[in-house]
């Protein structure tokens, strides 16, 4: 038996309990993982208080991402070996918890170059950054973009990579200190929207040309002000909903300017798609390694305290990754 965090009924930090469980042996293409971190992720919210149509049936185990050594492979595994060190960031809950099953074909090598605690904070959020720049909208030396939640765990890897690349990076945030971290992020223009509107101010910097591509997990608060901002067949790329879901797009408002519009999500880019998926985890692991992203490690909590963590992030008392360490028993 093994401890794992599991939820039984949805609801606030409260309903995330500390139990015993069984985990069994690999089956045909799986693995079983002893965890060294557990990332936390907004989306683990999400589910926990029943808000998103993806959670699964109750009682599960949350969490879909981290990394860990492989203890045992299951018939027909050729990817790893007992004794590697993987990430992971799966569709599949169950990471809140001291070992795990996981398919073979969603763990990725942990170079011995990168810690595997970091790697745990970073690998969704930097499968998401890669799919966004490289995929939603490949950003090239010459573009000009837009994050919104520039200071955000995401936000904070897509304006260090694009400035990487070369483009010129305009960040949106809530406060001055955020403001400060996402130039130190690599944003050459921070925009305050509780300050400036913001699209006034895109276009001030852009002398009226507007942007190649807006990168927007925000949602609705500011998804029209970002069609506003872009130039003739720019680029809209959604990538979560914060502030609610943006009414439905209508053709006058894109056909103006042969505006593209797509949502993107990893478990299309990445997950379903293995050559892609080692891809951009190796491009990930090596700009860490060679220190051109930095991994915000904030907050570290055992995995027993998931409810001070949920309630942590929940009032906005934390910043940048958040990471459970599972406890020995």
């Amino acid at each position: 038996m093994v401890k794992a965090i599991r939820i039984h009924e949805h609801g606030g930090p409260e309903v995330l309990t500390w139990e015993d469980v069984q985990v069994p042996d690999p089956k045909e293409g799986e693995i079983r993982l002893k965890q060294k971190a557990v990332g936390l992720n907004f989306l683990d919210v999400y589910m926990r208080r029943g808000e998103q149509n993806l959670a699964p049936p109750l009682p599960y185990i949350p969490g879909m991402e981290g990394a860990g050594v492989v203890t045992a492979v299951g018939p027909g595994v050729t990817s790893c070996k007992v004794g590697d060190v993987v990430a992971y960031a799966s569709p599949e809950v169950g990471s809140y918890a001291q070992e795990r099953i996981l398919p073979a074909d969603l763990a990725v090598p942990v170079p011995s170059s990168v810690d595997p605690v970091e790697a745990a904070a970073a690998i969704f959020k930097g499968l998401t950054a890669h799919v966004l720049i490289h995929k939603g909208f490949k950003v090239e030396p010459e573009h000009t973009i837009l994050v919104h939640a520039a200071a955000g765990g995401v936000g904070s890897l897509v304006c260090q990579w694009a400035n990487a690349i070369g483009a010129t990076v305009i960040g949106t945030v809530s406060t001055k200190e955020k403001a400060a971290q996402a130039k130190e992020d690599g944003c050459h223009h921070v925009i305050c929207y509780k300050e400036e509107n913001f699209v006034d101010r895109v276009m001030e910097i852009t002398s009226g040309k507007g942007l190649e591509v807006v990168y927007d997990s925000v949602g609705k608060d500011t998804f029209n002000g970002s069609l506003e901002c872009l130039k003739n067949r720019g680029y809209m790329v959604l990538f979560g909903t914060a502030s609610g879901v943006p009414e439905p797009l209508r053709v006058d408002q894109i056909a103006p300017k042969s505006l593209y519009y797509t949502f993107s999500s990893i478990t299309e880019y990445t997950v379903e798609n293995r050559k892609e998926l080692l891809v951009a985890a190796q491009d990930l692991f090596s700009n860490i390694a060679k220190g051109v992203l930095r991994i915000r490690l904030n907050h570290k909590y055992p995995l027993s305290q998931a409810i001070q963590a949920h309630t942590d992030l929940e009032s906005r008392k934390t910043s940048g990754s958040v990471v459970l360490i599972p406890d020995e028993e």
